[in-house]
């Protein structure tokens, strides 16, 4: 699980949907007062941003016309600041291992 935390114009439909799919993962764990620690300490979530991030990936699939009709809710949660995505390395990261990402980034020119 992970946070790209990039543009989601950037990312595929495959990293959109599983991105957001992860948001919701998030909330559930920390809801279940469940450690994501290690999410944390190996940049992959900032728990801060997650509702956040979760409203941006969600009104990106909403513009390509996909359904979404849930938005998470955290309930008696203190989401504290903390946790840092490399979004910048996440861009590079997601050119070089998915090829449709590849080809949504270098048709913005963000690599």
């Amino acid at each position: 699980m992970r946070m790209w935390n990039v543009d989601p114009k950037l990312l595929c439909r495959r990293h959109l949907l599983g991105e957001h799919l992860e948001t919701h993962y998030f909330i559930g764990t920390i809801q279940k007062g469940k450690s994501i620690k290690g999410y944390i300490d190996n940049g992959l979530v900032e728990v801060h941003n997650i509702l956040r991030r979760h409203d941006e990936l969600a009104e990106e699939m909403k513009r390509r016309g996909y359904k979404h009709n849930h938005k998470p809710q955290l309930y008696d949660c203190q989401l504290w600041e903390c946790g840092c995505v490399d979004s910048e390395q996440n861009i590079v990261e997601l050119h070089r291992r998915c090829p449709n990402c590849r080809e949504r980034i270098d048709k913005c020119g963000n690599t």
